[in-house]
C-alpha cells in the first residue's frame, strides 16, 4: 500500500515523499479513504502512529479539490489540540505535507502575545490550529468566527479532557456549522470519551488500529531499581553505559525537571528543562535545540508527553514513574514513532513501587530488570510486598535511644 493507492494527489504525495513517507501507516490507511469520503471518522491509536497526517492529508487534498471551499470567505478548518507544543507540530506538518498547494493556515494558542496571530488571521487563512482557551478569548474578541468551518478535528481529546478543556470545547462546538465533518482522535477511550464522541459525530466510521494503552511493540522497555537520592548518580550511569547522546527524560513535578536539569548541567551535561512555568518562548527554543542536538538531554513534566516529535529519537528516560500508568505510555510513545525501534528506560524506588506495579499491569507484562551499580541507600525492591506495610513500632525509651523532648514547663 502507498499514498497513491489511497488516491492521494501527486503535489501531496511529492511533498510525503521529501519527509520521507512512502507507506501510509495502519491509522492513516484506515482514515484517509473515509475522511475523503466526507465521513465523520472516530479514530483511536496510540501515540507515535502518524494521526496528524491521517486528517491532515485529506484536509488538504480536499481543500485543493474543491473549489467552492476555497472561494468560501473565512476560516475553512478548525483542529483543536490540547498543548501549545501539539498545535505548533500540528502546523508544521500542515506546511510540510501541503507545501506545494496554496492553502494558508496558522496557529494560535496561549502564553504569548496574541498580536502576530492576530495579523495571520487578518490576511486570511483557510486552516485554524488552535489551544481551547485562546481560540476562545479572541472568539470573545469578536476577532475569529466559525460560521464558515467545513471540517473540524479534534486531537489527543483524551489529554484536553483531561485538562480540563470540556466546556471550552463544548462552547466552540455550539458556534461551528450543523453541516460539518467532524474527525475525533483520541489516544484512549474512557466512558467520557465515547459520551463526547456520540454527542459529535454523525454515522460516524470507528477507526482502532492499536489496543487501547498499548505501547508501540518496536520500544524495548526496562527498569533500574534505585532509590530517589541516587537516581542522579544512576542516570549518569545510564548514559555512559548505553551511550545515550539524545534523549527525553520525565520528571513528574516542575521543581524536579529544573533541579534535574541544574545537576546535569554542574556534571558538564547539556540539558534543558521544558514545562509548564516556562514561557512559551523558553519551551520553544529548548525544543528547538533539542531537535537540532544541540542540548543532549530535554528534561520534560508530563505537560510534553503528547507534545513533542523528535524525528529518530532513540530513548525515553522516566527518571520519575507517573502516578497514572496511562501517562507511562503516552511518555513513551515519543520514541519508536512510525515504526522506528526505541528504548524505554524507568527508574523505581521504593515509593513508586505501587506505580510500577500499575503500570506493568497496564502492559499485560513483565519488564526487563537492569542491573545497575548499588548506590548507598538502593537496592533490589520486592514488588510482590509493595502492597504490605511494615508495622509501626511505638516509639519507647528502650528503642529510641535520644532523649525524648519535654514539653512541660520547668519548675
Amino acid at each position: 500500500m502507498t499514498f497513491e493507492n489511497l488516491n492521494i494527489i501527486e503535489p501531496i504525495c511529492l511533498a510525503l515523499k521529501d519527509k520521507g513517507y512512502t507507506v501510509p501507516s495502519p491509522i492513516q490507511e484506515k482514515s484517509i479513504p473515509f475522511i475523503l469520503e466526507g465521513k465523520d471518522v472516530f479514530g483511536c491509536a496510540q501515540t507515535g502512529t502518524g494521526k496528524t497526517a491521517s486528517f491532515a492529508v485529506p484536509i488538504l487534498q480536499m481543500f485543493h479539490a474543491n473549489q467552492l471551499i476555497k472561494k468560501t470567505f473565512g476560516i475553512k478548518a478548525l483542529v483543536l489540540a490540547p498543548t501549545r507544543e501539539l498545535a505548533i507540530q500540528i502546523g508544521e506538518s500542515f506546511s510540510d505535507y501541503g507545501k506545494n498547494l496554496n492553502i494558508k493556515h496558522t496557529v494560535i494558542f496561549g502564553g504569548v502575545s496574541q498580536f502576530h496571530q492576530v495579523k495571520a488571521l487578518d490576511r486570511g487563512v483557510d486552516i485554524v490550529i488552535a489551544t481551547p482557551g485562546r481560540l476562545i478569548d479572541l472568539m470573545n474578541q469578536g476577532i475569529i468566527k466559525l460560521h464558515a468551518v467545513n471540517f473540524f478535528v479534534l486531537d489527543e481529546v483524551d489529554r484536553m479532557l483531561d485538562m480540563g478543556f470540556i466546556r471550552d470545547i463544548q462552547r466552540i462546538i455550539t458556534k461551528l456549522p450543523f453541516k460539518r465533518q467532524t474527525i475525533f482522535f483520541s489516544a484512549t477511550v474512557p466512558p467520557e470519551i465515547k459520551k463526547l464522541a456520540d454527542s459529535l459525530l454523525n454515522n460516524p466510521v470507528s477507526v482502532q488500529v492499536a489496543a487501547i494503552s498499548a505501547p508501540a511493540e518496536t520500544v524495548k522497555q526496562s527498569v533500574y531499581y534505585v532509590e530517589k537520592q541516587d537516581k542522579k548518580d544512576m542516570l549518569k550511569f545510564v548514559l555512559e553505559k548505553e551511550n545515550i547522546n539524545h534523549a527525553l527524560v520525565f520528571t513528574r513535578t516542575k521543581h524536579g525537571a529544573d533541579k534535574l536539569v541544574k545537576d546535569l548541567v554542574k556534571a558538564g551535561i547539556t540539558a534543558e528543562a521544558i514545562h509548564g512555568n516556562k514561557s512559551q518562548n523558553a519551551r520553544q527554543r529548548a525544543l528547538e535545540c533539542f531537535k537540532n542536538r544541540t542540548i543532549r538531554l530535554l528534561v520534560a513534566t508530563d505537560i510534553a508527553s503528547r507534545g513533542i516529535d523528535v524525528d529518530k529519537l532513540t530513548h525515553v528516560i522516566n527518571y520519575e514513574l507517573p502516578e497514572v500508568a496511562e501517562t507511562y505510555i503516552h511518555r513513551i510513545g515519543r520514541t519508536g514513532r512510525a515504526g522506528a525501534g526505541g528504548m524505554a528506560i524507568s527508574f523505581c524506588a521504593s515509593d513508586e513501587k505501587a506505580y510500577f506495579k500499575d503500570i506493568l499491569k497496564l502492559l499485560g507484562k513483565n519488564m526487563d530488570v537492569m542491573e545497575g551499580p548499588v548506590f548507598g541507600n538502593s537496592r533490589k525492591l520486592d514488588l510482590d510486598s509493595s502492597s504490605r506495610r511494615t508495622p509501626r513500632v511505638p516509639r519507647t525509651s528502650n528503642n529510641n535511644p535520644k532523649k525524648r523532648f519535654s514539653t512541660r514547663k520547668r519548675t
